[in-house]
């Protein structure tokens, strides 16, 4: 089993790709670069439903970055395994466009997201985006806090 200190063939390049999506796509709106990084059909699942392809790749960035126009994504920790690359992204955001059919309520929100990426053949191919939605809709004053 290979660890960060001792990465295996491949895994510096496979973790630099999986950075490019938060980094380059998420935050500085680089959406072309989806169809330069991402194999043609690629799957993303999140909280916010599964997309298949490059297109609808690009559609949900145009969404997220309409609704949040200061919208980043920052890597905190990278590790690999194999053709797997685990990411602790840290999101943040000022809600200043329509977001889950809500309208924009200029609240700000910082919130934790895993990020698994699976690279194929040198191109992402498969990511699964973990991001805290509780306490992202919660600091948007979305929803409220549970109580306990």
């Amino acid at each position: 089993m290979a660890s960060a200190s001792t990465p295996t063939p491949g895994a510096d390049a496979n973790a630099l790709i999986a950075r490019r999506y938060p980094e380059d796509i998420a935050t500085q709106g680089n959406l072309d670069l989806i169809d330069e990084i991402c194999v043609e059909d690629v799957l993303d699942h999140s909280p916010l439903g599964d997309l298949k392809g490059r297109e609808e790749q690009k559609e949900q960035m145009r969404m997220l970055r309409g609704a949040f126009s200061d919208f980043s994504a920052t890597v905190e920790d990278v590790v690999t395994e194999g053709d797997m690359v685990a990411m602790r992204v840290t999101l943040r955001g000022t809600h200043d466009g329509e977001f889950m059919g809500r309208d924009g309520t200029g609240k700000t929100f910082e919130v934790s997201n895993m990020v698994f990426t699976r690279i194929e053949d040198g191109l992402i191919a498969e990511r699964w985006v973990i991001p805290d939605m509780m306490g992202m809709l919660t600091q948007l004053g979305i929803v409220d806090a549970p109580q306990m």
